[in-house]
């Protein structure tokens, strides 16, 4: 797509105005949720019962922090990966290659961070340093923006993503204008992806599971299986870390605010949202309860992963034997003709009552206005 047919493309987001409005609603959401989870109501559609002050937010010890987390995980990207893969084929042809080690980088920080709690590392007061944490991460997120929007002025027309070159500085910086910005072989997207944020989340999770073991003599059942779950949704995620060269991310969406935020502050600082409310608000959960959402969780996850897999190996190879006959209408025959068939008998129905009825069918419908699917149809 050429720079004239790019600035043409419909804007997404609402354009230059809707992106505006996405840059201060978006950390202002982040930090509404942080302060709901800890307050008394814990109401989500409440106002902050306090509003923290700057010398409450900014912390030069959150900075540094932020600055070893994300330095230790460049290191454990530039370690030797078990595999190279190929990304998909680029506009000019080519393709671009991204080391698959993104598991290994999560194992790696677990053995760090578990020798670091065994000197006396104080994990537990994590918790206590969200704010500022999250603070310092919002403020990187629009300078390291900043700079690649900088980056992607220079950038080839090949270079640039199909929607952040609209020539609207707001929307650009917010999109991203240069779909796989680079220095060297270091791929800043594909990193920001699945390492800092993601991984991140797993170890707010476990401080906030030490803590509450701090306050309370141990860890409660709901903790436990927050963390689990959400343990092992990173812990996929990084072990298939090859599927995400496949996914919108980083085949079509340029590099921006919108991506950096998104993967450095509201993915670790949101996504351990559940931990946070249990840390300050436990709730009871007896064995067959935690049982049965054992259960469903494993049939969800079953069909996850499988739906997952399928997806990625049709994106990449839609020719593939195992997916090859799902782009076939003919096995879903049924579903497209019992869903007209309906349809089109309550239509039918709807007529029929109304002659019958009358007056009191209309009163009906005023009150049900929906016919078959609630707010739809």
């Amino acid at each position: 797509m050429t720079s004239r047919e790019a600035s043409q493309a419909p804007l997404e987001f609402g354009g230059p105005l809707g992106v505006t409005a996405m840059l201060i609603l978006l950390p202002a959401t982040m930090f509404h949720l942080l302060l709901a989870a800890r307050s008394v109501p814990a109401r989500l559609l409440a106002l902050p019962a306090y509003l923290p002050g700057l010398e409450e937010l900014w912390s030069i010890q959150a900075l540094l922090l932020l600055f070893i987390w994300l330095g230790l995980q460049v290191a454990l990207y530039l370690l030797p990966a078990r595999k190279v893969a190929e990304g998909l084929e680029l506009k000019d042809k080519s393709r671009l290659r991204y080391p698959i080690n993104g598991f290994q980088a999560l194992v790696l920080t677990a053995l760090l961070v578990g020798l670091g709690v065994s000197v006396g590392l104080p994990l537990g007061a994590l918790p206590g340093m969200l704010l500022p944490l999250a603070f310092s991460t919002t403020l990187t997120s629009f300078i390291f923006s900043l700079l690649l929007y900088a980056k992607a002025l220079v950038a080839p027309a090949s270079a640039l993503a199909p929607g952040g070159n609209s020539g609207n500085s707001v929307y650009d910086f917010f999109l991203g204008r240069e779909l796989n910005p680079r220095l060297g072989s270091f791929d800043f997207k594909y990193f920001c992806e699945l390492r800092p944020g993601l991984i991140g989340w797993v170890f707010i999770n476990l401080a906030l599971l030490m803590q509450e073991a701090e306050l309370r003599g141990s860890p409660s059942l709901a903790m436990w299986l927050v963390n689990g779950f959400q343990l092992l949704y990173v812990g996929d995620a990084l072990w298939y870390e090859e599927s995400v060269l496949t996914t919108m991310d980083i085949i079509h969406d340029g590099f921006g605010f919108m991506l950096v935020f998104g993967d450095l502050a509201w993915v670790p600082f949101t996504y351990s949202l559940q931990a946070q409310f249990l840390l300050y608000h436990p709730q009871p959960l007896g064995l067959p309860m935690a049982l049965l959402i054992c259960l469903i969780k494993a049939v969800g996850y079953y069909i996850f992963r499988g739906a997952n897999s399928q997806k990625n190996t049709f994106r990449k190879n839609p020719s593939d034997p195992s997916v090859a006959g799902l782009s076939h209408l003919l096995p879903y025959f049924y579903v497209l003709y019992f869903t007209a068939l309906l349809v089109h008998r309550e239509a039918r129905d709807e007529q029929q009552c109304l002659r019958k009825y009358g007056h009191a069918w209309q009163e009906y419908c005023k009150r049900v206005p929906y016919r078959i699917i609630p707010y739809v149809y």
